[in-house]
């Protein structure tokens, strides 16, 4: 509808992942890189985790578009609400393996020899597996018995897992340890900063012809990544219903006054998950985040983090700076937004610390011990 009237050739904030739109943050080309990495390496299993609406789609997207399909074939599974026995049978549907027995053991011959007919053609299989933090352990542990899959020493198949934060909770439990020891890769992909979050509005323009009709000025896009959190899929929403408000009252300057408006109406209908707090009116991401976790910045590829081979380790290789990371640099609102975050992760624990110090100084009935506690929270 507003495409005409700014002249786009196109819709630049559509939510559906396209890798055409595919805008190289810092945390963006990390976790490429990351991926890329893994994929050399040609076995185990390759981890990136994200939030809601982080580009994590968009990235596996410009991935298989990259893939060379001489050498790999890929197969995705997108439907992960499945028990172990399900699991199997989509992954040799996803292969194009015809699924004739009910039987696992027979299903798991047919995986194993259709993998190792990609041999002598010099091919190698790669399953993608999205809304991973959705599998079972039971799931989970057959994916790891797949890898298992090898001849001589040239493995079979191997594995990218992306999901949301609470994979890395199913990764971290005792009973993933031995496919733990398998991930050659992982990265935990972040919201963009302020700079980014304009350049990834910029760019999503660009891509569909805009020569600067509409303009944003510098306070319409801080308020852009005050209520988005620098989230893509939020900064899409936003921006989509903005540029609508602008093209019904014939605007072509944005400014600081009409993001406010937009997001207000928004906030009113339930439409966007902003990342405004509603208690304190300060920036601040929309989902609680737990301490040493997204609360922390990472020097080494922006909001994300990452690390190559060996165990799990969520901050494993990172160069923390006392839960703030380098404010060089840093943007007030940015700053702003890390601080508060930061300060309600120092108050939660202490609260925690204080009621567990009075429980066990009072030897009150039923107080539990520190440990349990720990383990059951």
């Amino acid at each position: 509808m507003y495409e005409a009237f700014y002249g786009l050739k196109g819709k630049p904030f559509q939510l559906n992942p396209d890798p055409a739109f595919l805008y190289a943050s810092r945390g963006h080309k990390s976790a490429l890189a990351y991926l890329k990495y893994g994929m050399y390496q040609g076995e185990g299993f390759i981890v990136i985790t994200g939030e809601i609406g982080t580009g994590k789609t968009t990235l596996i997207r410009s991935l298989l578009e990259q893939l060379d399909r001489q050498k790999v074939v890929a197969a995705q599974l997108v439907s992960t609400q499945l028990d172990a026995e399900n699991l199997l049978r989509a992954v040799a549907t996803a292969f194009g393996i015809p699924v004739k027995t009910p039987h696992k053991a027979e299903l798991l011959a047919e995986i194993e020899a259709y993998l190792t007919a990609l041999v002598p053609r010099r091919k190698r299989a790669l399953l993608i597996v999205d809304e991973a933090q959705n599998l079972s352990p039971r799931a989970v542990e057959e994916l790891r018995m797949l890898s298992n899959f090898q001849l001589g020493n040239h493995a079979l198949l191997q594995s990218v897992l992306v999901g949301q934060p609470e994979l890395r909770e199913v990764m971290r439990s005792a009973r993933m340890k031995q496919l733990r020891q398998r991930v050659i890769a992982s990265y935990h992909l972040g919201p963009m900063d302020r700079q980014e979050t304009q350049g990834y509005i910029e760019h999503r323009l660009a891509r569909v012809g805009w020569v600067g009709d509409p303009q944003f000025d510098a306070q319409a896009m801080d308020e852009i990544y005050a209520a988005t959190g620098g989230v893509p899929r939020r900064i899409n929403t936003l921006c989509n219903r903005l540029l609508l408000s602008g093209y019904l009252a014939e605007k072509h300057v944005f400014r600081g006054e009409d993001v406010r408006a937009v997001t207000a109406e928004m906030k009113d209908e339930g439409g966007l998950d902003l990342a405004v707090s509603q208690e304190e009116g300060s920036p601040a991401l929309a989902e609680a985040e737990p301490a040493g976790e997204r609360a922390t910045a990472y020097r080494a590829a922006g909001a994300g983090r990452g690390h190559l081979a060996g165990d799990f380790h969520p901050g494993q290789g990172l160069e923390l700076a006392g839960g703030l990371g380098s404010s060089e640099g840093m943007d007030p609102v940015s700053l702003q937004q890390r601080l508060l975050r930061l300060e309600r992760a120092m108050f939660t624990v202490l609260d925690l610390l204080s009621e567990l110090v009075r429980k066990e100084s009072s030897g009150a009935p039923g107080a539990k011990p520190a440990a349990r506690q720990r383990e059951q929270g």
